[in-house]
This record gives structure tokens, C-alpha cells and sequence, in this order.
């Protein structure tokens, strides 16, 4: 046995890299579709809503899912729950290319974002029970936190070359090669670990948790789409507040919880779990924001703005290998409280300079002031969520992280898109509702989006050129306009954040003992 743990020992920093490849895979696919929307809209003939339900089906399912199979992670092995994931995405990956109409292309996203529910959780858990020691788990955390970031980052950028060069479908077949080098290098390299005392189902938790995530995600995402108040949004918070109240209580009576909810009275855990949602409600928002003003305001063609936005992936990657080193010289309360203080630098500076016609040099520097403070934040953080948790409950961590950053970033994209599409609708109404006032369709047009607003001056550009500039000039100010409010809200999202955590965030880990039954023992592999 000795030797055995000797030998995957020796493999830990090997199988690390093969986590990295499949965490890659879920972080690329978060930002490299929603650069495919135009074609996939012109191939297949997807409406306005066919196309948000192809982006939103995927997270839909994928943040629902996480708690419920990061538990079943922890039961019946990490790494098989991770292996089948892998399977069942790059299945569903060939499904997506394979799809010829907007249904079936939603329904495969559906089971992509199941499949990478039972992934995600998996790399991290596997990485807490393979990197015992505190320090050595701190720094393949920061690697972990390194591999996500700088999968979004990439993600327009690979995008962008797939779809310069071949079809729609690419973007899901490149998602196969990634699949095979996971699976292959992590059958073999990855140390299998799971709850060695596991407690009975707890079904109940699992169906109230899933059923309540997913009407808590549908409803932020369709008030985002339509509005805060309209009638299925309302009914939507309702049905999320009585089925995760009844989770809560469902966990405090059970014998056996899926979640404990004492996890909650460390504030390691609890502490670092409200700041990534507040850092993931800023970072999801601006990046939604910033392709936006690459591509369509400053005309920018999808593989240039992925180009553009790599510094920041860069600078990510590069401040999350840094953050480990860092948390320890200062500990995690400054070094997560001052990255988030570093990134809302950042969103104010670019609050102040963001203009149609900002240049590039000056963009770049604000990119990289934002995402060092988020690179140096996330990994910190999360390391303090793993380490505030027996390592037989991983996986109900890892998915609690997973989550946490989930919720974040659908609240951030659909509150501060609300934010700059009410301001952006209000300028457009003021500027061309008098020049327009003749041609209703056009004015609902530049009204319902800046693309849409571009789209129009296009169609008129060569019989009246004078009101396609003025309607492109307007609605680019209007976006503007929107789009410096919302980073301001999300600089001061990123204000309160850090103030939360230097009020309740330890400055050190406090770590937890591990459950009564005792101790995981890893497995070896199979």
C-alpha cells in the first residue's frame, strides 16, 4: 500500500496537468459558442430566442446540476464521475456539430452543461485529495484557478480563428482532440478518492437542490432577457425561494445532508464563497460588455477582438500562479480583499476613459489592472473554500465553489445588462425618435440592440448614408453610455465585496476536521 501511495504520489504534479485539460475544456466552452451565434443563426435559422436558449440551456443545467453531482463525486468515485463526464461531453459535443436544427443543437447544450456539471467539481476534488499538503495544495489551486481563467480568456480567440477559417460546427468538434487527451492521460495518471465512509442518498436534498438552482438561474436569466418584473421571472424567484428554503431545512433536520449547513459557520468557507460570487457577478458582466464594444462599436471582427482580449487572459494566468505565494506572505484575507480592491481600480479607471473611440494602448493597461486583481482573488479564495472542508466532502465543495461562481456571473450579466440597456433604450429614444419618427421599424430596430442598430444602417446605408452615420453614431454613444454605468455599479459591487472580505474572511484557512466516520483514504486506481 505504501508503495502504491509512493507511486501515485510521485504522479501528483502529472495528473495535475491532465485535470488542467479537462477544466480547459468546460472554460473554453463558456465563451467560444457565443462567437458562433451568427452562423449557427444563418445555418440552422435560429430565432433571437433559439440563439439565447442555445448560450442559456448550458448554463441553465450546468449551474443546477453542480451541488447534486458533486455529492454523487464524492460517493461513487471522483474520477469515474469525472471520466464519465468527459465521455458524455465530447459525446454531446459531436451531437451539437452533428445537430441540423435549433432544438436539437439546445437539447445537446442541455446535456453538455450536464456533462460538465459532473466534471468540474470532479478536478477540483481530485486536486484537494491528491495535494495534502497545505502549501502544495495552495499552489496546484492557484494552477487550477490559472488553467480556468486563461481558458476563457482564449476562448474568442479560438473561437474567432475556427470560425475565420471553417464552419459553425467547429467550435464543438474542437471539443473532442480536448476530451481524448483527459480521458487517455487521466486514466492513467489520476488517483481515483471518494467519501471511504459514504451515508445514504440524500434524495430529497438532491431534488430540491436541483429543482431550486435551476428556477433561480432560469429566473435571472430571463429577467436579463425581459424584465425584472415581468410574470415569469416573479414566479420563477418564487418557486426558487420556497424550494431552497425547504433544501435549507431539509439539510438541517437530516441525519446525513448532502450539504452541511454547519460548513456555513466557517467563515472560510462562507467568507470566500460570497466573494467569488461578487467577483464573478463583475468579471462575467464586463467580459460580456467588452466583446461587445471590440466587435461591434469599434468594428473589430471576432478572431481580432479574441486577439484584443488576450492580454487579459495572459494577466490572469500569470497573477493566479502568483496568488498562492502571495496569500501565504500575506495572508488570504489581504490578498483576496486587495485583488478585488485592484480589479475595482480597474473598473473605475475604465469607467472614466471608455469611449466609441478609445484607443487601444489606453484599454489594454485597464484589461490588465482587472485582471490582475481577479486573478490574484479567485485562487486565494478558493483555496480557502477547499481547505475550510474535510477532504471527504470535496466534492460538495468543490461544487459549492463551482456554483457560487455560476450565480455570480449570471447575476452580473443580467443585472448590468439591464443596467445598460435601459440607459441604452433611454439615449436611443432621445436622439433618433424624432429622426426615425417615420419609419417605426427602424427606430424598434436600433432600439432593440446596438447590433441590432448597425444592422439597420447597413440596410439603408446606400440610400440615405447622412441617417445610417447618425443612427450608428447614436447608437454607439447610447452603448457608451450604458456600458460606463454598468462597470461603475460593478466597481462598486467590487467595493462592497472587499469590504465583506476583510470584515469575515480569516486571515489564515481554518481548516476543518474531518467527518466523524473518519478520515478518505484515496483509492488507488482502477
Amino acid at each position: 500500500m505504501e508503495i502504491e501511495q509512493a507511486k501515485w504520489h510521485k504522479r501528483r504534479w502529472i495528473a495535475l496537468a491532465f485535470l488542467g485539460f479537462s477544466l480547459l475544456i468546460i472554460s473554453l466552452d463558456t465563451t467560444v459558442v457565443n462567437l458562433a451565434l451568427p452562423s449557427i443563426s444563418r445555418n440552422l435559422g435560429s430565432s433571437a430566442s433559439g440563439l439565447q436558449w442555445i448560450v442559456d440551456a448550458y448554463v441553465l443545467v450546468f449551474a443546477s446540476s453542480l451541488l447534486t453531482l458533486g455529492s454523487i463525486g464524492d460517493r461513487i468515485g471522483r474520477k469515474k464521475t469525472l471520466q464519465m463526464g468527459l465521455i458524455a461531453f465530447g459525446l454531446f459535443s459531436l451531437g451539437g456539430a452533428l445537430s441540423n436544427s435549433t432544438g436539437t443543437l439546445i437539447g445537446m447544450r442541455a446535456m453538455m452543461g450536464l456533462a460538465a456539471a459532473a466534471m468540474m467539481p470532479s478536478t477540483l476534488s481530485i486536486l484537494t485529495a491528491t495535494f495534502r499538503d497545505p502549501k502544495e495544495r495552495a499552489q496546484a489551486i492557484a494552477m487550477w484557478a490559472a488553467v480556468f481563467a486563461l481558458g476563457s480568456g482564449i476562448g474568442p480567440l479560438v473561437g474567432g480563428y475556427l470560425l475565420e477559417h471553417f464552419e459553425w460546427e467547429a467550435v464543438f468538434f474542437i471539443n473532442l482532440p480536448i476530451v481524448a487527451v483527459g480521458l487517455i492521460g487521466g486514466y492513467f495518471f489520476i488517483q481515483d478518492s471518494r467519501d471511504e465512509h459514504p451515508r445514504r442518498v440524500d434524495f430529497t436534498g438532491s431534488l430540491l437542490s436541483v429543482v431550486g438552482l435551476f428556477a433561480l438561474v432560469y429566473g435571472i436569466i430571463e429577467a436579463g432577457q425581459t424584465s425584472w418584473t415581468e410574470h415569469r421571472v416573479l414566479y420563477a424567484f418564487g418557486a426558487a425561494a420556497v424550494l431552497l428554503a425547504a433544501f435549507a431545512v431539509s439539510e438541517w433536520r437530516s441525519s446525513e445532508p448532502m450539504l452541511p449547513l454547519r460548513f456555513f459557520r466557517n467563515m472560510s468557507f462562507t467568507g470566500a464563497n460570497m466573494a467569488l460570487t461578487l467577483i464573478s457577478f463583475a468579471m462575467f458582466g464586463i467580459m460580456f460588455f467588452m466583446s461587445q464594444y471590440f466587435q461591434t462599436v469599434q468594428s473589430y471582427s471576432a478572431l481580432q477582438a479574441g486577439i484584443r482580449l488576450l492580454p487579459m487572459a495572459g494577466m490572469s494566468f500569470v497573477a493566479a500562479i502568483m496568488s498562492a505565494r502571495v496569500a501565504q506572505r500575506i495572508g488570504t484575507k489581504v490578498a483576496v480583499g486587495m485583488g478585488i480592491l485592484t480589479a475595482a481600480t480597474g473598473l473605475f479607471y475604465l469607467s472614466r476613459i471608455a469611449e466609441a473611440d478609445t484607443s487601444y494602448s489606453m484599454i489594454v493597461i485597464v484589461m490588465c489592472i482587472i485582471a490582475t486583481g481577479m486573478g490574484l482573488t479567485m485562487s486565494p479564495a478558493t483555496n480557502s473554500i477547499m481547505g475550510s472542508l474535510p477532504v471527504n466532502k470535496a466534492g460538495v465543495g468543490s461544487a459549492m465553489n463551482d456554483t457560487t461562481r455560476m450565480l455570480g456571473g449570471a447575476l452580473g450579466v443580467a443585472v448590468l445588462g439591464t443596467i445598460m440597456n435601459n440607459l441604452y433604450i433611454a439615449k436611443i429614444n432621445g436622439t433618433l425618435s424624432g429622426a426615425l419618427s417615420a419609419s417605426p421599424q427602424l427606430l424598434e430596430a436600433a432600439r432593440s440592440s446596438i447590433q441590432g442598430a448597425h444592422i439597420a444602417a447597413q440596410q439603408i446605408q446606400s440610400i440615405n448614408p447622412a441617417l445610417a452615420s447618425m443612427i450608428v453614431g447614436s447608437a454607439n454613444e447610447a452603448f457608451m453610455s450604458g456600458m460606463v454605468r454598468a462597470v461603475l455599479i460593478a466597481g462598486i459591487v467590487m467595493i462592497a465585496a472587499s469590504a465583506v472580505t476583510f470584515v469575515i474572511l480569516p486571515m489564515r484557512v481554518r481548516p476543518a476536521k474531518e467527518e466523524a466516520q473518519g478520515p478518505s483514504i484515496p483509492e488507488t486506481a482502477e
